[in-house]
């Protein structure tokens, strides 16, 4: 379990960080469900909630540094320059392998569950017909590859009047249409242009804005750097930069004693958020998308108890998963908290290094990059939202329709993994791409934010998974002391 860096003198038996930050989300959780049974959402939201975000600001704070000096201080550790070519190329390849994975099993599960399917037929229909009639409105998308067309069915006419005269009287969602922006001008950019963007024109505006990919270009590069000059003078960098990832860490220990009370309030903001002053808002927000969301819950469930202990057990060939799982639990812990990858990637460092063994060259390389890059949580859900919208809209995708998700969705993930709501942003884009309405978004937000959590749990354990696998195969002695 990860362990705060105290001497022995100081150290005092208790609850483990795991089972804290468990009691939070639970407490959290029951907290928003009494503040709104007793009216009191509107406290919980204006003094309980802000403490969930300044603890995710904090990670925030922390995480940017954090990636910058460990990158750096990992890639300048290394005695030989091509050990970085060839942990560079099996850590690729693992992550893309890992998020085809995740898209097939997506796609698998949505084909077979048919969750778009059980919604009421009327309003399958009607919603078809608001597809088709986009579709006349927009000269870029071509007409449904099925040939049919209820809006020109004559029967139809009352419902196609009255989806034109709600379509007039709709005002333009600024998010919605922001975003669709952003994913039009990611699809049309060239195909190479995620290496522009990966490289910075001026670093510092790339800490101002949290691009992560050029952050992690900058310190690959600047570490590189340091091993081709003469170690006299890369000494005393190296030192600083070692010294600071070292404070930067301990921050992560401060920050982590108080995390069950930040979990606390973050999940109580989130529910009181979603219920309001009725609670039941919330079981019917999740009755109306139960089969949507069950098939992301199963499809991510066979990632991290299927997928990831079977590619561990081949390339390992040691059944080590369940001393795994414990190894990194506060990591998923926190993960399903903050649903962000990025504020995690401290503690997900800290639990490889202190929890598995994995060296800190190796950790401080892979996670970085894995928490940029490697979405198999997200790319999964990808596949799952866009097969059920279009299923809820009457609109049968062809196979190869369907086999471009696999394609777009994991390259979507890369190019567009250094903007705000890369998820979402990425999602637009597959949308998109097959010629359906970025819009239908708007109908899983409802449920987003809970399936964002589980999703970000996945990713989170994947990075873990082939970091744990390229150190192996480096020939680190993992899980050398108990857990």
């Amino acid at each position: 379990m990860f362990r705060p860096r105290m001497t022995d003198a100081s150290k005092k038996k208790g609850l483990s960080l795991p089972v804290r930050i468990i009691i939070g989300l639970v407490a959290g959780t029951g907290w928003a469900v009494l503040s709104s049974i007793l009216g009191w959402s509107s406290f919980t939201m204006d003094w309980v909630a802000p403490f969930g975000d300044i603890f995710i600001n904090l990670l925030k704070l922390i995480a940017i540094p954090l990636v910058l000096f460990s990158i750096i201080s990992g890639v300048s550790g290394l005695s030989d320059i091509t050990k970085l070519g060839r942990t560079g190329m099996g850590m690729l390849g693992l992550y893309l392998a890992t998020t085809f994975i995740a898209v097939g099993i997506g796609l698998v599960l949505v084909n077979m569950i048919k969750p778009g399917e059980m919604a009421n037929d009327d309003q399958r229909m009607r919603n078809r017909i608001t597809y088709e009639l986009w579709v006349n409105n927009t000269p870029s998308v071509d007409k449904p590859k099925d040939g049919r067309c209820l809006s020109c069915d004559p029967a139809n006419k009352a419902i196609v009047d009255e989806v034109l005269a709600a379509r007039q009287q709709e005002s333009p969602d600024a998010f919605i249409s922001g975003k669709v922006e952003l994913a039009r001008s990611t699809k049309e950019a060239g195909p190479l242009q995620f290496l522009v963007d990966m490289v910075p024109s001026n670093i510092f505006l790339s800490f101002n804005d949290a691009l992560m990919l050029q952050v992690i270009f900058f310190a690959i590069f600047f570490g590189i750097v340091l091993l081709m000059i003469p170690p006299t003078a890369a000494a005393p960098v190296v030192a600083l930069v070692n010294g600071l990832n070292d404070v930067f860490m301990t921050m992560v220990d401060v920050v982590m004693k108080a995390a069950p009370i930040f979990v606390f309030a973050l999940m109580a903001g989130v529910v009181s958020r979603i219920a309001g002053d009725d609670p039941y808002a919330v079981i019917e927000l999740f009755k109306s998308l139960a089969g949507y969301s069950v098939t992301v819950f199963i499809g991510l469930a066979i990632m991290v108890f299927g997928v990831y202990p079977t590619v561990m057990t081949l390339l390992m060939r040691r059944n080590i998963f369940r001393r795994f799982l414990k190894a990194i639990s506060p990591a998923q812990l926190l993960a399903f908290s903050t649903s962000s990858s990025a504020a995690t990637l401290p503690v997900t460092l800290e639990c490889m290094e202190e929890n598995i063994g994995v060296s800190k060259s190796t950790a401080s390389f892979v996670l970085p990059i894995g928490a940029t890059v490697n979405m198999d949580g997200t790319s999964l859900y990808q596949a799952v939202a866009v097969v059920f919208l279009a299923q809820y809209h009457m609109v049968d995708l062809t196979f190869v329709q369907q086999l471009s998700i696999v394609l777009t969705a994991t390259l979507a993930s890369i190019g567009a993994a250094a903007v705000p709501s890369a998820g979402l942003v990425t999602l637009f884009v597959v949308l998109t791409s097959l010629g359906l309405d970025p819009a239908w978004i708007a109908i899983i937000l409802p449920v987003d934010r809970i399936l964002d959590m589980c999703r970000t749990v996945v990713n989170v354990t994947g990075d873990a998974t082939t970091c744990s696998v390229v150190a192996h195969v480096q020939g680190e002695k993992l899980f050398t002391k108990e857990v």
